[in-house]
């Protein structure tokens, strides 16, 4: 029997700490594969810190061979420095996996929150005890891992809604060119 399962990564972008998570969607099923987080060190430029994310990606994408992936996109808060340095964080999130031809998306921390909890200013705890519940194998030691595969439900949730089908259409298109 032909398995339909597709294996997503969820990465929840940071400069400090990058956390992913890789789960297989068969339909409505679930399941855990693998979380764990990146970290950089404060200390290193930042050009360094961007590169081992970059590369810690790399090695997560390769041992786990995703199909799929989503990240958050970033929300921005009141510190522009710190909002500009998360979304390089975001961008190498992005860029490690489309290196590899892997389909990325992109959810709000609403849509995410809304998914895996039902409500979209779910506090963390509650995305934590969710992600649990619907993956049970799941073990992650940090907040970054739970909310990096909350980030791979959402999209295994919405990965065939008509707003995430035009965007792999707009992106073959752009390959094809």
């Amino acid at each position: 029997m032909k398995t339909t399962a597709i294996r997503i990564i969820g990465i929840d972008p940071g400069l400090r700490r990058t956390g992913w998570g890789v789960i297989e969607s068969d339909g409505v099923r679930l399941s855990y594969v693998a979380s764990g987080a990146i970290t950089s060190d404060a200390d290193d430029m930042l050009a360094v810190r961007l590169a081992d994310l970059f590369r810690g990606l790399g090695a997560v994408l390769a041992e786990y061979a995703p199909q799929e992936a989503a990240v958050e996109e970033t929300f921005v808060n009141e510190n522009a420095k710190a909002t500009l340095k998360l979304g390089q964080a975001r961008g190498i999130a992005m860029l490690a996996p489309a290196m590899k031809s892997i389909r990325v998306a992109e959810y709000t921390p609403n849509l995410i929150k809304k998914t895996v909890v039902g409500a979209g200013h779910a506090e963390k705890k509650q995305v934590q005890m969710m992600v649990q519940m619907l993956l049970p194998k799941a073990r992650f030691g940090t907040a970054d891992e739970a909310d990096a595969l909350a980030i791979a439900i959402c999209h295994a949730n919405h990965r065939s809604s008509p707003h995430a089908l035009a965007l792999a259409q707009r992106v073959a298109l752009a390959e094809a060119r």
